[in-house]
């Protein structure tokens, strides 16, 4: 090395290149003005020779070896910086050609990262992860194609390569590694932007497929291999590697659905969805076969549609590292589970539902975080995502980790992924789990195991502010798209509006109806009587909320226990008792949820992924249940007495609530073109001749019954019209008088004289 070179050595900077602790490697790294021309320096371990080649005169310099382990600098005498590549000898034989990374800057908008500082920036996915790009020029002037893969766009005279960011704001100093580098976290230290707390770096020819990770460097001893936050793909659920993907160029074809979604009210449509377990929906022999995302959507979307459900709910498909957990709790965010196929794969999925006429949810989990090492916990050696202390971070129901939602930075992350998920996905809903935590701070704790606000309460303030900015932001471009809240401590407030001081989702589950629900039909019918109340108790605060009545996956699978084999008496009893159940569900005020399985009776939810015996579907009796929910599914849809004034009190009126001695009741569903009579009998007694108040004088048609013979009942029905009679019955001056099968649930159609 000559003296000229040496004199320009910074040492002290160069060894913390060498000992990787540097966060501004750029400062060292890549090329600098110095006096007599352009410094430029390299750090390239295991390399024997390197050559810079000017790429403007094609003229090589060879570069000196100014320290034993890889560093490298040469002086190009030149006034401005101009673009170069490296020529390096490995000692094989053989020449590696390299951009140097350093000699580009930071690629993110500085507005954006003001904005992600203050818990703003909502798309700040399209900027954090690892995004192929395109630039041209260098330095700050820096031009950037943000989508080099669209064909409109592809330039020859611009540098491909992928630009990776994470925000870890206390670590000491962040790398990106991968095969590319061969792991080696001191080849691609990350420039820190500032004071954002962002590390950032553009490498080139690098680009979709290839895979990484960040290693961080906490301190002088520990260093710790994390997967990106951001990251849009993983390896698989064991590495937890991120894969560098395009999100962008997929050909949606769903253009008229989601034209169509526009104009919804979901209030005032039909919603009766089918929630899908997609590790249960695929069999053994489906995933052995590698079977995924493009094969589920078309014996979903045939199987849905043919069953007359609206839309499906998947359990959430978030990376996650923990198999049979239900897809709780969630380590990729951004990340669609790789087991089943690429983001593409999903796209895919979604874009197939949309083609058939099916609406798309899935469940998202804001409320706590997996513990996995290589996920958010500690990420940057600090509690960054998660809170400090135990009484507000580790939260010991879930075994999980709670966002720190005042931190802006968390709560943006939280807020851009549910919208990443709408926007990039095409979802029409989301369905947010894990609420409690988010409302109180005792939730699931013992005393003396939380910490109250700072007003001595237990809500959880920085977590009702998440929730009430997500319901903002979810429904400010008035897109169709749906929040449901899956809450189980009956909390006010949910549905209302923002500007009521409400949380602003659109509809939330409602437990306590399934709960007695199903405390009602566990019970032998001779005992109902006393537990009457039970489903009659929901109409008494229907009114507070947007319901949804639920049988989900936490009824049913969660228990390893069906509806079938909680239903009492003989085989025919438990079919039986599950029609007059699903009748009186779907006629009942509120949106509907089924989890699937349910609809054909399944007996046994024992098996830990939720697979269905779909032989058992075909036998007899499981068949004609099937084929009652289909007809019951196309009862409700075909008839907008049934869901338009759903939470409108003038679209349902109890006829008999009071007779716990029979366990009857009846009411009526109505809007303003159409009133439907339904009762619904949950005792296996005939009644050859059943009384029934009627609103008015006028004709009333059965238009279904759950005795049907189709359906594996005796053929109780009421074939003839019939007309009411000046007969009071039920408080009312006119009434009818029908045949009621055992365990019957019969509507009939009224049709007024006037």
């Amino acid at each position: 090395m000559d003296k000229k070179l040496y004199d320009l050595m910074d040492w002290a900077e160069i060894e913390t290149i060498v000992y990787s602790e540097h966060d501004h490697p750029e400062n060292i790294l890549g090329p600098h003005k110095v006096k007599g021309g352009v410094l430029i320096q390299a750090f390239l371990p295991d390399a024997k020779t390197v050559f810079v080649r000017s790429k403007k005169s094609g003229m090589f310099i060879q570069m000196s070896q100014t320290d034993e382990d890889g560093c490298f600098a040469a002086l190009m005498e030149s006034r401005k910086i101009v673009s170069y590549e490296y020529v390096i000898d490995y000692g094989d034989g053989k020449e590696y050609w390299q951009k140097d990374p350093y000699l580009y800057g930071n690629l993110i908008p500085e507005q954006a990262l003001e904005d992600f500082n203050a818990g703003k920036a909502y798309d700040i996915y399209r900027y954090l992860g690892a995004h192929p790009v395109a630039v041209k020029g260098i330095g700050k002037d820096v031009l950037v194609d943000w989508n080099p893969m669209a064909a409109s766009t592809k330039r020859s005279d611009m540098v491909q390569g992928t630009f990776f960011a994470v925000w870890a704001p206390n670590a000491m100093r962040v790398s990106v590694v991968g095969d590319f580098n061969q792991w080696d976290g001191r080849r691609h230290p990350m420039c820190r932007f500032g004071d954002s707390g962002v590390f950032g770096l553009f490498i080139p020819d690098i680009g979709c497929g290839d895979i990484y990770k960040y290693e961080l460097k906490y301190n002088a001893r520990t260093i710790a291999l994390k997967s990106d936050p951001y990251g849009f793909q993983y390896e698989d659920s064991m590495t937890m590697a991120s894969i560098i993907t395009d999100l962008q160029n997929f050909l949606w074809e769903d253009a008229e659905w989601m034209q169509k979604r526009q104009k919804i009210q979901i209030t005032q449509e039909a919603l009766n969805i089918y929630e899908v377990s997609l590790d249960g929906w695929l069999s053994k022999e489906d995933k052995d076969a590698g079977k995924g995302y493009r094969d589920a959507a078309k014996t979903l979307a045939k199987y849905v549609k043919e069953m007359g459900y609206t839309h499906i709910q998947l359990m959430p498909l978030m990376e996650r590292v923990q198999k049979n957990s239900y897809g709780y709790p969630t380590v990729g965010y951004y990340a669609i589970r790789s087991c089943y196929g690429t983001p593409k794969d999903f796209m895919y999925f979604v874009d197939y539902m949309h083609q058939n006429g099916i609406g798309v949810i899935m469940e998202w989990i804001p409320g706590y975080f997996s513990t996995q090492e290589q996920g958010l916990a500690m990420f940057d050696g600090t509690c960054l995502y998660e809170h400090l202390n135990p009484l507000q971070g580790l939260h010991p129901f879930y075994d999980a980790m709670l966002f720190q939602y005042e931190r802006p930075e968390v709560a943006n992350f939280l807020l851009a992924n549910a919208l990443y998920w709408k926007e990039m996905y095409h979802l029409d809903g989301i369905c947010v789990g894990g609420m409690e935590t988010m409302l109180y701070l005792d939730y699931g704790r013992k005393e003396g195991e939380w910490i109250p606000n700072r007003y001595g309460g237990n809500e959880n303030l920085g977590g009702i502010d998440v929730l009430k900015k997500l319901a903002a932001l979810f429904h400010q471009k008035e897109d169709g798209a749906i929040l449901i809240a899956k809450e189980e401590m009956a909390s006010l407030g949910v549905t209302d509006p923002l500007e009521d001081n409400g949380l602003g989702f659109d509809l939330k589950w409602n437990i306590c109806w399934t709960s007695d629900f199903l405390k009602y039909m566990k019970l032998d019918p001779l005992f109902r009587k006393g537990s009457h109340g039970l489903i009659t108790m929901e109409m008494l605060y229907h009114y507070s909320a947007n319901f949804i009545l639920t049988i989900s996956h936490r009824d049913t699978w969660k228990k390893k226990s069906s509806l079938f084999e909680n239903m009492p008496g003989t085989i025919y009893d438990k079919f039986s008792n599950i029609r007059v159940g699903f009748g009186y569900m779907i006629t009942h005020p509120g949106k509907k949820m089924l989890f699937m399985g349910e609809e054909f009776g399944v007996e046994d939810r024992k098996n830990p992924d939720g697979s269905l015996d779909w032989e058992q579907a075909q036998s007899k009796e499981h068949a004609q249940l099937q084929r009652y929910v289909k007809d019951l599914n196309m009862l409700y849809r075909n008839h907008t007495a049934l869901y338009v004034m759903d939470y409108r009190q003038d679209g349902f009126e109890w006829i008999s609530c009071m007779d716990a001695d029979h366990s009857i009741i009846a009411f009526l569903r109505k809007d303003q073109d159409d009133i439907l009579l339904v009762i619904c009998n949950f005792t296996p007694v005939l009644y050859e001749n059943f009384k029934v108040g009627v609103p008015f004088m006028g004709r009333y048609k059965e238009i279904f019954n759950s005795d049907r013979t189709i359906y594996g009942g005796a053929g109780y029905a009421n074939s003839n019209e019939l007309t009411a009679k000046e007969v009071s019955w039920d408080g009312r001056s006119h009434s009818i008088a029908i045949k009621l099968p055992p365990y019957g649930f019969c509507v009939f159609r009224a049709v007024s004289e006037k």
